[in-house]
């Protein structure tokens, strides 16, 4: 007897839940977003049709996509701490591309908050502004010469 799709959502992300934290929002989300997708594929079989991907625009505000403990990839949906190269090249974008693709400054970092954040302090400790500066005063003295 097959399931049904009520089923196979809950199964789905219950599986999910027992290999990460989600919060109850989350879990909504992915229930809904789950069915959701789910529902179609079985629309998709019955009718004989095949599921086509919205190549409308992304699949989040670009603005929320980048949160405190995760970054959500806008062309797949999937959730990361940090979009990697090598995630981006599967969708034939560089990091450069992507970023002007949804609008993001050139200088955003495509990471979790919470790990920006986390790197930044680290890089005070061990005292790379410092660093930093030290290369920019030679630079410009470099330059006058």
């Amino acid at each position: 007897m097959s399931k049904t799709l009520v089923e196979m959502t809950a199964e789905i992300i219950q599986s999910q839940i027992g290999s990460k934290e989600m919060t109850t929002d989350e879990i909504k989300t992915a229930l809904n977003d789950t069915f959701q997708t789910l529902k179609t594929l079985q629309d998709a079989e019955v009718t004989g049709l095949e599921a086509t991907e919205e190549e409308a625009g992304p699949v989040m505000d670009p603005k929320k996509s980048i949160q405190k403990n995760k970054v959500v990839c806008l062309e797949c949906g999937q959730e990361f701490k940090m979009l990697s190269p090598k995630h981006l090249k599967s969708h034939g974008l560089t990091s450069k591309e992507y970023r002007k693709k949804y609008g993001f400054s050139a200088r955003q970092p495509l990471c979790a908050r919470s790990l920006s954040e986390r790197r930044s302090q680290s890089g005070k400790e061990r005292g790379l502004p410092e660093n930093l500066r030290k290369a920019i005063e030679a630079r410009t003295k470099n330059k006058k010469k």
